[in-house]
């Protein structure tokens, strides 16, 4: 058996005994079991960065065995959630690949099949007790709280269990695990990891009903599909002994491990979609841009080289290392990743970023507005396209407010000034035939030059008769602009009515 980790490189396997060096190849193997979970979409992430780093394969495989789990549907989310974030896989069920087939529950014939050469090589064996004999055979281990199988029926003889099986007696298979010494491996994130055998229970590897487990259909596959690195949260850390004993035993050779740690929303509680925490799904929903999760997903856990944190996708393909992945979890900051996105807003063009506050402007405004200058007055204030509503009640209907809305300490304004401000506007906007932003700009600037007043003494108190908020997208030379020159003038009036 060789072990591909053992010099900490991610490029290809190294040549040992003579062995072909072999192209990185990782998985990412979800269950279908409901929305992507932040977490999951984050293995996805690093799985795909480690294999296209190096030129690599990245490979889809749904888990499905676990049907009290499945959704309907959920197939479906996983693949849509990919393709959005754009990691595009080079084998998977939708696609095919010479490693097929992609969906567990479409292997089942193999599982059984290695599970019965694993009993001949014995490192395996049948087990025929019952639910209340299994109970009476548990024996608590050293390590507090484990509780595991007493081996009973891995020394049965193997005529008997040929017997008992013939006779269709119910049976599981179970991994025979050594009793004595230290099972090892390197993992390229923990290091090197130790574990007493005494404490590793004989696992079930086929179930009564013949379906086999999560570990055993895990191992089988990942050898199956030449999956050279495997990437997972380090909540399997303790099960990884199990599964090398298993590569041990069928004489296969041991990925290489990068375990992360788990997505944490306080320093106490795991990110989890079962505790109704944020999906990916929720995260779009809400506002953000897929490329802005991307980027974030990737230092969550991860530590660049530099002081720079905004990656386009192919930019983390270059920049990612497994050295970077940190072994302390890490705690899913909202405002980190409202300032990332808030950043890929502003880098759109001004044609993209309507394209996306589009169903969120129609969502509250049904006046006939400039769009163009309202989108261009919204870009660089906005942090999620889900905040835009909020923020756009204003232009169907001023809000009703009061005078002390036009002090303003910084502009040295307050009602009366205001007053006297928009006495002079008004008939400047009124006469005004040019109404584009760059005319409402022209003309307002030359009032304040003729007053001979700051900018803020005369566009504060219009920006307040207009919206009628303290803060507003765009100043009053863009809501002008935006609402045009017949709802604008009428607003005047009103306020000037009001003062």
């Amino acid at each position: 058996m060789t072990n591909s980790c053992t010099d900490n490189r991610i490029v290809v396997y190294k040549k040992i005994k003579g062995e072909i060096m072999k192209t990185v190849r990782t998985r990412f193997a979800p269950s279908p079991t409901g929305y992507m979970h932040v977490g999951n979409l984050r293995t996805a992430l690093y799985a795909y960065l480690i294999a296209k780093k190096d030129g690599g394969s990245f490979i889809l495989r749904i888990e499905d065995t676990d049907r009290e789990r499945y959704v309907e549907g959920a197939v479906d989310i996983i693949y849509s959630t990919l393709k959005d974030a754009g990691l595009t896989w080079d084998e998977g069920p939708d696609i095919g690949g010479q490693y097929g087939p992609y969906i567990q529950s479409e292997r089942m014939d193999a599982y059984l099949d290695y599970a019965k050469q694993l009993v001949e090589k014995g490192g395996a064996y049948y087990c025929f007790c019952s639910k209340e004999e299994l109970e009476s055979r548990c024996v608590t281990g050293e390590a507090e709280g484990v509780v595991r199988y007493d081996g009973h029926c891995g020394s049965l003889t193997k005529d008997e269990c040929g017997r008992r099986v013939s006779a269709g007696e119910s049976y599981v298979i179970r991994q025979k695990m050594p009793r004595e010494g230290v099972t090892m491996f390197d993992d390229l994130v923990y290091g090197t990891i130790e574990v007493d055998n005494s404490e590793l229970e004989d696992q079930v590897l086929i179930k009564s009903d013949g379906m086999p487990t999560y570990n055993f259909a895990n191992v089988v596959d990942d050898h199956a599909m030449a999956i050279t690195h495997v990437v997972r949260g380090n909540e399997y850390l303790s099960s990884t002994p199990k599964y090398n004993l298993l590569y041990q035993a069928f004489e296969w050779d041991v990925p290489c491990y990068i375990h992360c740690a788990p997505v944490m929303k306080d320093e106490h509680q795991k990110l989890s979609k079962r505790n109704g925490d944020a999906s990916y799904q929720d995260l779009v929903a809400k506002g953000y841009l897929p490329e802005a999760i991307i980027n974030y997903l990737a230092l969550l856990g991860w530590s660049p080289k530099g002081e720079h944190e905004i990656f386009s996708l192919s930019e983390l393909v270059a920049a990612f290392d497994i050295d970077g992945i940190s072994k302390s979890p890490a705690i899913f900051d909202g405002e980190k990743l409202k300032y990332i996105n808030s950043e890929y807003i502003r880098a759109l063009s001004l044609d993209e970023y309507r394209r996306h506050a589009l169903p969120y402007i129609k969502q509250v405004v049904r006046r006939e507005i400039d769009i163009d200058v309202l989108c261009a007055a919204m870009q660089p204030r906005t942090e999620t396209f889900a905040d835009i509503p909020d923020k756009l009640m204003f232009i169907d209907n001023v809000p009703e407010y009061g005078n002390e809305l036009y002090e303003n300490k910084k502009m040295k304004t307050n009602a009366e000034t205001a007053k006297l401000a928009l006495e002079d506007i008004l008939p400047v906007l009124e006469q005004l035939e040019d109404f584009s932003y760059n005319g409402v700009h022209a003309a307002l600037f030359k009032l304040i030059e003729e007053r001979g007043v700051k900018n803020g003494y005369m566009l504060w108190p219009l920006r307040v008769a207009l919206s009628g908020v303290p803060v507003s997208p765009g100043g009053g030379v863009e809501l002008a602009a935006m609402l045009g020159k017949i709802e604008t003038v009428s607003r005047l009036k009103k306020a000037l009515g009001q003062l």
